[in-house]
């Protein structure tokens, strides 16, 4: 499994890393959403996206439009990350397709248990796998 980390503190990103790590999904990361679609461009085999809403360059509101606009990742479960609880906001970003949505800071659990019901939501298959039996010819699971 691989995470896609996308989030402009450096801290941030190492505290999901670990986390992530101790239940074994890897990731990459990206500190903004330019950098990040731009890593996506080159690689979108991912199981999950973890997206800070406030980041330079381009915020997580609008790097979200982006990932649901395109073919290649627009499956791929993002679990907003943001220290903003605002209703409005929160609001904004499940009508975008966030996925769920986490407040900062969380404690380990927190995230472990959100990020799990996003990667088994479809009966245990991520978007990743899903897509690669696809084009094996796997057309009906």
């Amino acid at each position: 499994m691989r995470a896609l980390l996308i989030d402009d503190s450096s801290t941030m990103k190492k505290i999901q890393r670990n986390i992530l790590n101790d239940i074994d999904i890897s990731s990459e990361q990206a500190s903004n959403g330019v950098e990040a679609l731009d890593l996506l461009e080159k690689d979108h085999n991912f199981d999950i996206i973890l997206l800070d809403m406030n980041m330079p360059k381009m915020d997580g509101i609008e790097t979200l439009k982006e990932l649901k606009e395109n073919d290649n990742y627009k499956a791929i479960p993002v679990l907003m990350c943001s220290s903003v609880a605002e209703k409005e906001r929160v609001t904004e970003a499940i009508k975008g397709g966030a996925s769920n949505y986490i407040v900062k800071p969380f404690q380990p659990d927190s995230l472990i248990n959100k990020v799990e019901k996003l990667i088994d939501r479809d009966a245990g298959v991520s978007p990743t796998l899903l897509k690669k039996l696809q084009e094996n010819g796997f057309d009906e699971l």
